[in-house]
């Protein structure tokens, strides 16, 4: 049996596997059951590591250090990618408001820090380890270490506090104190998750904007023997007129097409603007045109073709080119009008009305090929990861502090893969995943960062906490977690009106918490909680790493 206890206890590759397979089943399977109704997930998995660390079920500590933070990148590159495309709109919407939240949170944290200093006499060093530790930052506690250990340069290494102690006791609690405060917040404030689903949705992409059509009896003077091109500049509204009845004969409109009185046109317009675009044509008609098709079909045809992604509807000019009409765009679960401004996306779904073979012609250049989206663009995605890990690791000196700031693993990729799917193809590179292989990636990244904090925090863990100092600093990394945090979020809901969502990626951003977002995902079922987070992380990622070190240089003599 000896090949079995090499198997459990020899620093082997296999038995590193074998630690990090068992901790994240048993994580995941505990994870789903419910305490008091309520589940935390694959958050368990950090309190599964913690439980094999403390058993001497343990692996090299540079293959851990490895393996988490490569899961940390895995799991922000991919939040990164999901939530690019609408980052940018997001953030002029309401990213002001969320960063000064979130720099309240950061400041806070600080302050309740230095208070409990002056008011326990505990050492500054080990509270700010409690810090870091209690709103889960590893950058903040590197950055304090190093700083400690340039203003204590007489001191003999053996005397300096080991500050990383404080770090791992508070940190299990930094975890389940952000979920907890989310829990409390929707508690008290009866907040209903499909409700907040629905609002966000309706905030992001108003249902007035949702594409819907209308049959128009054209009655307007105005409008009589002129060409569809003529009448769009003549009206203001955007409208997209894909078929038109004239003289009993149903044809495709194009943009040469004259349009003539008492002519029935099928228009495509935003819902809210439906009535206005009514009186500027003529009159609502009762007939149906999408009824009498005659040799029109319409289709929903699939953008594949990495050539078309990030054109503008209006440079393809698919309508002139093949006397074709495109009313409507789905994307990501929302339908949007087809505008010719709007830049397409891989995955899009075009609805189009045409004839069979101008459509075969539409269908051989957006792609329409579910084979080829299926295919993972690896080139993409893993230069994405080298440019992040390269922007994280250029410092940022600052006059008054001795170490240079980074945005580390984290921040660098974040932004990276934020910038990637906004922009890459500029650059021809599609960084375009499925969902489904989106929220692979992501759960596969964030199980093997937490089973690493586990693991590694495991050993020396129960030792510190039984002791009297562990108990204390747990207590303190508890306030430091929850004060800012139920603060911040009672003032996000009750006078800021902020949707429950957002408050919970504000929440994880803020923390630079990615189990706690993971967990906000999983009850919201919405890119809300994400979007929010990358939102606030850079600054917040920043400022955190500025705080501890600022704490040590201003207050350890």
């Amino acid at each position: 049996m000896n090949w079995l206890y090499d198997l459990l206890w020899h620093e082997t590759v296999a038995h590193t596997i074998l630690i990090y397979c068992l901790v994240i089943v048993v994580g995941v399977f505990l994870g789903k059951i419910r305490f008091f109704g309520v589940s935390l997930g694959i958050t368990f998995v950090l309190f599964a590591g913690l439980t094999a660390g403390h058993f001497g079920l343990s692996a090299n500590h540079r293959v851990i250090d490895f393996i988490r933070d490569f899961g940390l990148i895995l799991f922000v590159f991919s939040i990164g990618l999901q939530v690019g495309p609408g980052f940018f709109s997001s953030f002029r919407k309401g990213g002001l408001s969320l960063n000064i939240l979130a720099l309240i949170i950061v400041l806070a944290g600080g302050l309740t820090t230095v208070t409990i200093h002056f008011i326990t006499g505990a050492s500054l060093p080990m509270l700010v380890g409690v810090m870091s530790g209690a709103v889960t930052n590893t950058p903040g506690l590197g950055a304090a270490q190093q700083a400690l250990a340039q203003v204590s340069e007489g001191i003999q290494s053996t005397g300096l506090p080991d500050i990383a102690l404080g770090y791992a006791v508070a940190y299990p609690f930094g975890v389940l104190g952000i979920i907890l405060t989310m829990l409390i917040i929707k508690k008290v404030l009866s907040v209903n998750i499909r409700d907040e689903v629905m609002s966000f949705n309706q905030v992001q992409h108003p249902s007035d904007t949702f594409p819907e059509k209308i049959s128009i009896q054209v009655t307007n003077p105005q409008i009589f023997n002129k060409s569809i091109h003529e009448i769009s500049k003549l009206i203001k509204s955007e409208i997209v007129v894909s078929r038109v009845l004239h003289n009993g004969e149903l044809i495709a409109a194009s943009s040469d097409t004259l349009i003539y009185e008492n002519d029935i046109i099928l228009v495509v317009t935003q819902k809210g603007i439906i009535p206005e675009v009514i009186r500027e044509f003529g009159t609502e008609s009762d007939m149906d045109l999408t009824a009498k098709s005659g040799r029109l079909v319409t289709r929903r045809i699939m953008v594949t073709n990495h050539d078309v992604f990030g054109k503008k509807l209006g440079y393809l000019k698919l309508r002139t080119r093949y006397n074709i009409n495109i009313t409507r765009v789905y994307r990501s679960g929302i339908e949007l009008l087809a505008s010719p401004q709007l830049r397409l996306q891989m995955g899009d779904r075009l609805t189009i009305v045409g004839d069979e073979k101008s459509m075969e012609k539409v269908i051989e250049e957006l792609g329409n090929s579910i084979k080829r989206l299926n295919e993972p663009n690896l080139v993409p995605i893993f230069l994405g990861i080298l440019a992040g890990v390269v922007l994280g690791s250029i410092p940022i000196h600052i006059p008054g502090i001795v170490n240079p700031v980074k945005l580390g693993l984290a921040g660098g990729p974040l932004i990276v893969a934020i910038l990637l799917s906004k922009y890459g193809y500029k650059f021809s590179l599609v960084s375009y995943t499925t969902p489904s292989s989106n929220l692979m990636i992501r759960e596969i990244g964030i199980v093997l960062f937490l089973a690493s904090v586990g693991i590694a925090s495991g050993e020396k863990f129960m030792s510190t906490l039984v002791s009297g100092d562990g108990v204390r600093w747990m207590g303190y990394g508890a306030v430091i977690t929850f004060l800012p945090l139920i603060l911040v979020g009672l003032i996000s809901r009750i006078i800021l009106k902020k949707n429950y969502l957002e408050i919970c990626g504000l929440l994880s951003g803020g923390m630079t918490d990615p189990p706690a977002l993971a967990y906000a995902n999983s009850i919201a079922q919405s890119e809300a909680p994400s979007v929010a987070y990358a939102t606030v992380y850079p600054l917040v990622m920043f400022l955190r790493i500025f705080v501890a070190q600022l704490l040590i240089l201003l207050f350890v003599q």
